[in-house]
């Protein structure tokens, strides 16, 4: 009687030992599941209706009461069916060490392949299906548990201060999330580069100014007002640009602009007879933006005036430079080429993998061209760069490091770098 009653008891512990090792399995396979989910994919299953995915979403807002849940149940059914094997053995081979290093080796087999890897190696497979199952009974454990969870919260961020450390949020935004999908996509190969470079552009046109994409002063193709038609209209041919900047007496006093569609109007008109062109008659007025009007808003600006030209101005109100319509859509989709603009201006490749740079190339249109990751935080052009870094205006054949780059300055005219050749450090040492 004695024996059938242990036997009985003994059956009774192994199917309550079973029953904690798929409640632990639930409990792991619902972390890895509910943690790797897709919020974008939620949220579209969310838009059509879908009601777990709802809850999917709650849970991923709620991340440190969602773990606080989950491990605690865990945790409790482990420790309990650790217990519960510890008695099985003792009732199977009698007290002592053998018993409970036989329930200790057997719970640890157990647990860890089907407890943990069985369970997380299907979720992380499967993460957003299992996450919708699993999202229903995960609500209703994180709830029953909240007050418990709260409790032990508290504690660890006590002992966190008390040790000068706090549970601060991720840093990262939601365009540095979808940044470092991207490049990870690019890394397997299943994004273009160019894909890359214009979804980056998409992200970060917020951050910029229209100064950094302007076409500086000193590259501007100029009229000036006094001058002959014959020699305006020479001007306008010599340039692939459609508008010109038109001053009087000096380049910073520019009175308007001259579109080559309305000079050619105008000759046409005239029957072909230069001699009764009149400049002041055909250009259109200027438009003066300052060089902080950040590039959203310049974007709207043009497409609510229709117009595709602007002067940018400092807070003088000196002449700085232009900007276009076809400057800030080429942030977003890369450069926009016609049969006048050269393939990276300015920008010569070498065999090296480094490039020689005219000084005015802007640190971002070298970095897409290159591939590279040089900061312009601080500065515009590459010539400008060299300068912060170096605080001083270097000389032709000086060589500098800086961000794991070599420039080395080619030509220099007065105060200005012209050319310089930039490679990444390692490739010259390599050579070397």
């Amino acid at each position: 009687m004695g024996d059938a009653l242990l036997q009985s008891e003994n059956l009774i512990l192994i199917a309550i030992i079973t029953t904690l090792i798929i409640c632990s399995s639930f409990f792991s396979s619902s972390e890895t599941a509910l943690t790797a989910a897709s919020r974008v994919r939620m949220h579209t299953a969310e838009k059509d209706g879908d009601k777990r995915a709802t809850i999917v979403t709650k849970l991923l807002n709620m991340r440190e009461r969602l773990l606080g849940g989950i491990l605690l149940g865990n945790n409790l059914v482990n420790i309990l069916a650790s217990v519960l094997t510890t008695a099985l053995f003792t009732n199977l081979f009698g007290g002592g060490g053998a018993a409970l290093a036989a329930a200790t080796g057997v719970m640890t087999v157990l647990i860890l392949i089907f407890a943990e890897v069985l369970p997380k190696t299907y979720a992380i497979s499967n993460p957003d299906k299992l996450a919708l199952k699993v999202a229903r009974p995960i609500l209703f454990i994180v709830r029953l548990f909240a007050p418990i969870v709260s409790i032990v919260q508290l504690i660890v961020n006590g002992v966190l201060r008390l040790f000068g450390m706090q549970s601060d949020a991720s840093a990262w935004s939601a365009a540095d999330d979808i940044k470092g999908a991207v490049d990870l996509h690019l890394k397997d190969g299943e994004m273009a580069k160019r894909a890359r470079d214009q979804i980056y552009g998409v992200l970060e046109i917020g951050e910029l100014t229209i100064e950094e994409l302007m076409v500086h002063r000193k590259n501007l193709n100029m009229v000036n007002v006094d001058d002959t038609a014959e020699q305006i209209l020479k001007d306008v041919l010599a340039n692939g640009h459609s508008r010109l900047p038109v001053y009087r007496d000096d380049p910073d006093n520019v009175i308007g602009v001259l579109h080559s569609k309305d000079l050619l109007k105008a000759i046409a008109k005239s029957g072909r007879d230069l001699n009764g062109f009149d400049i002041k008659k055909t250009m259109r007025d200027a438009w003066f933006v300052p060089e902080t009007t950040s590039v959203v808003k310049q974007l709207r600006a043009f497409q609510q005036k229709q117009e595709h030209f602007a002067l940018v101005v400092d807070e003088y109100g000196a002449l700085m430079g232009v900007v276009t319509l076809e400057d800030i859509l080429e942030e977003i989709v890369g450069d926009i080429q016609d049969e006048f603009d050269e393939e990276l201006s300015g920008v010569v490749r070498g065999k090296d993998g480094g490039a020689v740079v005219r000084g005015d190339v802007a640190v971002r249109d070298l970095n897409r061209a290159m591939d590279w990751s040089l900061p312009d935080e601080e500065a515009v052009t590459i010539a400008g760069l060299v300068i912060h870094e170096s605080q001083t205006i270097p000389e032709a054949g000086q060589t500098f490091a800086y961000h794991g780059y070599r420039f080395e300055i080619l030509t220099r005219h007065r105060n200005q770098i012209q050319s310089l050749r930039v490679r990444k450090a390692f490739e010259r040492d390599q050579r070397s």
